[in-house]
């Protein structure tokens, strides 16, 4: 049994759980995701976030916030 987190996450998120995990509204995760914040992946007609692409967000927002004089 793997002791990662990424065992524990699921690899796509629907709009509500990325929301719901950034502390966003629905309508803010699919306004990035409509101006190309977010990458998104079509299943059945469902639009899904992959996990990396949160991941990926919040170090290039770390990366901005501190990286000043």
């Amino acid at each position: 049994m793997k002791n990662d987190i990424s065992s524990e996450i699921p690899r796509l998120l629907s709009i509500a759980e990325v929301a719901w995990l950034l502390g966003l509204d629905n309508s803010r995760v699919c306004r990035a995701i409509r101006i190309g914040l977010l990458p998104v992946v079509r299943r059945r007609g469902r639009v899904l976030v992959p996990a990396h692409a949160l991941v990926h967000l919040a170090d290039n927002g770390d990366r901005s916030d501190g990286g000043g004089a």
